[in-house]
């Protein structure tokens, strides 16, 4: 997976920024010259209207090239304006702006993925990824994902690092924190990422202590692995450090605990945790860039939308700023098969 980039669009000048910025990420995921100039529109119409209509507007891009071929280019548009009727916003022709009115529609229509959430007074979050041919990824539709990992204001490298891997019934999400910030804390959150993709479904303990392991010399880091199995309907989760974890259904809310210690330099006696898979559920693993005092129940209906928008929404209104931060937020419905 390539880093994601955060580029501020809050006046004109910052627009062409953003297409350049999605066009090398289009390049390096090896786009074609028809499905560069999608996301290249795409982003400009989402720049111009956090321009127009924003407040505090930002674009986050990510790429990712699938095991199968496939490669995905994920854009978050994000801002803190006055929100946005949708329904009538999203149909051509309508603007509040004395444009034409065409941006949101002609957005729906180049994305192979689309969504968004808003809300008055708070503001939008708008998803919208272009798939290479527009050939979606192999996931299952039940089971879908979506991440924030950006560094520190003031630094160039994310400290703070994640993973996540899907087949059929079971999917694993990691996220790790390096000690710090910038390009140590960096090294350390990297060994995880070289073990996970070794193996991902690891046991969630034994890829704790090997990571441990892997991690020896660095600054060690905090590290979190929640692992869902859809055929034994289980959830298995185990973290050391402050990696903070959530499980959602519709009739409660659960903390996932971690053990104190640093992956690296002091590991405590893991206690690994088991509970009953949801049918429908949502699942948020984040680093401490994220306030502990964050809740879903301000956000009417959020934890039905694309989880890179709830990534979206909670880095907007409950991200630190000062220090390195990941949201990693998975949602299934119906069970996973």
């Amino acid at each position: 997976m390539l880093r994601q980039r955060a580029i501020v669009v809050t006046d004109s000048s910052q627009i062409g920024e953003a297409r350049r910025a999605a066009t090398t990420l289009a390049i390096r995921t090896n786009f074609n010259e028809t499905d560069s100039g999608r996301i290249a529109i795409v982003v400009m119409e989402l720049a111009t209207n956090l321009v127009r209509y924003g407040q505090k507007g930002v674009i986050l891009i990510r790429g990712e090239i699938h095991t199968d071929g496939t490669a995905r280019v994920e854009v978050l548009a994000i801002d803190s304006g006055p929100g946005m009727d949708f329904s009538r916003c999203s149909v051509d022709g309508y603007s509040t702006g004395g444009t034409p009115g065409n941006g949101l529609g002609a957005i729906q229509r180049l994305a192979d993925e689309f969504d968004v959430y808003s809300t008055r007074p708070s503001g939008t979050v708008i998803m919208a990824a272009v798939c290479s041919s527009g050939k979606s990824p192999s996931a299952p539709k039940t089971l879908r994902w979506g991440v924030v990992s950006l560094p520190a204001r003031g630094e160039q490298v994310c400290g703070d690092a994640f993973g996540y891997r899907q087949a059929g019934p079971k999917a694993v999400l990691m996220v790790a924190d390096g000690l710090g910030h910038g390009p140590d804390a960096a090294k350390a959150s990297a060994c995880a990422v070289t073990l996970f993709d070794r193996d991902p479904f690891m046991d969630a303990a034994d890829f704790i202590r090997s990571s441990h392991a892997a991690m020896a010399g660095t600054r060690g880091a905090a590290l979190a692995v929640a692992s869902l199995d859809g055929a034994a309907r289980v959830l298995h989760f185990a973290g050391v450090g402050n990696i903070a974890g959530t499980v959602f259904s519709a009739e409660s809310r659960r903390g996932l605990p971690s053990n104190n210690g640093i992956v690296g330099a002091v590991l405590p006696r893991l206690q690994p945790f088991e509970y009953p898979l949801p049918d429908t559920g949502l699942i948020v693993l984040h680093s401490d860039g994220l306030q502990t005092r964050w809740s879903l129940d301000p956000y009417p209906g959020l934890a039905l939308r694309h989880p890179a928008v709830v990534a979206g929404v909670l880095y907007r209104d409950f991200g630190r700023g000062r220090d390195d931060v990941t949201v990693l937020v998975t949602s299934w419905q119906g069970g996973l098969s």
